[in-house]
């Protein structure tokens, strides 16, 4: 599968690049981010946290905002950032325009209504298909980890919960805890995969985290001060999931922070090297 390189920058002796690549899950073309630290030039296989991100964003957002790089070199990790959804055209979208849905919405579910069915496929891009590229042309180990933001923050805890064995290290900021029962998980669930709520179960942490065959300890760092904490995103679902479970999670409530970019930049190293320390 061929790569088409967009961009190239240095940072912290490292370099962030992005590519575009015709993506056979989501029918599309796709661009996805990657930081490779100096320890890649340098001839060393390395491993890789694959990083989601929430509503409205690109595989930028993280990269330019959430200033992980230096940390990164540092702990000599590699680190990918997909795009939320596909793109192009052709593409279904919200009927509406509305920001919580379709383009840079896709929820990291695989849809199966259409007219979504034939592009919004973000999880099998995640699990399978973008692994399946970076281990195909980067240096790389089969040391794999996974974090993200929001909805991001679902994407990635759905993943490690639904693939034992896969990833050796998850964790999020502020994620979307109980997508079952949230305003922006109904919405996107009803419209993605039909409204029987028995095929949501699947895709629904607090649910999956009951059911879970591997018991891989989860990072959750959530600002107290978030807008959309009680209404939208529910760690306290999670929280009492895990514990009926007996399942490993730390929930970091951090006083004062809200839901943006300022409060991940803010804990970012922390969970990088809660990555860095099970890939090691």
């Amino acid at each position: 599968m061929s790569l088409e390189i967009v961009s190239s920058n240095k940072s912290f002796g490292g370099w962030h690049k992005r590519y575009r690549h015709r993506s056979s899950s989501l029918n599309c073309d796709m661009v996805f981010a990657v930081y490779l630290p100096p320890q890649a030039e340098q001839g060393a296989k390395l491993p890789v946290l694959y990083w989601l991100s929430g509503l409205t964003c690109t595989d930028e957002n993280f990269m330019q905002k959430a200033g992980a790089q230096r940390m990164a070199a540092e702990l000599g990790l590699i680190i990918v950032a997909p795009d939320t959804s596909p793109r192009g055209e052709g593409v279904a979208d919200d009927a509406n325009g509305a920001y919580d849905f379709g383009l840079g919405a896709g929820f990291y579910v695989n849809a199966t209504q259409e007219p979504f069915a034939r592009h919004y496929r973000m999880y099998d891009y995640v699990v399978q298909e973008l692994p399946a590229l970076i281990e195909a042309n980067f240096p790389v180990t089969d040391k794999r980890g996974i974090a993200g933001h929001s909805m991001g923050g679902h994407g990635a805890l759905i993943c490690a919960l639904k693939n034992p064995g896969r990833y050796q290290s998850v964790s999020a900021f502020s994620p979307i805890s109980n997508p079952m029962n949230c305003p922006w998980g109904e919405k996107a669930f009803s419209l993605y995969l039909g409204e029987e709520r028995s095929r949501w179960r699947e895709w629904d942490a607090s649910v999956l985290i009951a059911e879970a065959s591997e018991q891989l300890p989860i990072l959750v760092d959530q600002g107290d001060r978030d807008d959309f904490l009680e209404g939208q995103l529910k760690p306290q679902a999670l929280q009492a999931a895990a514990k009926a479970a007996g399942h490993p999670l730390t929930l970091r409530m951090q006083p004062g922070y809200d839901h943006s970019y300022y409060f991940i930049a803010s804990f970012i190293d922390d969970h990088l090297r809660h990555h860095a320390g099970a890939l090691a």
